[in-house]
């Protein structure tokens, strides 16, 4: 179909214009840049995500990866896999194979792009920790 009328191709411009605008916002994520260590320097939490799959969680509080509160922060290691824009966001599944509270057998880490990674035990609340990629010496 082809748009003729003025009223048509202002609509076709904006429709092309937010299609931009959307692609934009969305910053894709690759795989092989994820490994690395990040960390929060508030909290001082930190996951060193290897890049033979494997990871390493320290010094996280279960408000940070549960969302409740009340805990002393643990450590935590497993495997861990991306899981590219599934359930309509790019994440990271931590497979947690020992430490960590014992009642919980993973936790997504939200890819958010420029280095960063989320975790959000609650998708209709903000997140309850971000982390940013640490720079390597």
């Amino acid at each position: 179909m082809i748009l003729k009328t003025t009223g048509g191709r202002w609509l076709g411009a904006v429709l092309a214009a937010s299609a931009a605008l959307t692609t934009g916002c969305t910053e894709s994520v690759d795989a092989g840049e994820l490994p690395g260590v990040y960390r929060n320097s508030e909290t001082g939490g930190e996951i060193e995500l290897g890049s033979d799959g494997t990871f390493t969680a320290t010094g996280i509080s279960a408000d940070e990866y549960l969302g409740r509160g009340g805990a002393d922060p643990v450590d935590f290691s497993g495997r861990w896999e991306f899981l590219g824009d599934q359930a309509g966001s790019d994440f990271v599944y931590l497979a947690i194979e020992s430490g960590g509270t014992g009642t919980i057998g993973g936790v997504q880490l939200y890819t958010r792009g420029g280095g960063k990674v989320e975790f959000n035990p609650d998708p209709d609340g903000p997140p309850s920790l971000t982390l940013t990629e640490a720079d390597t010496p």
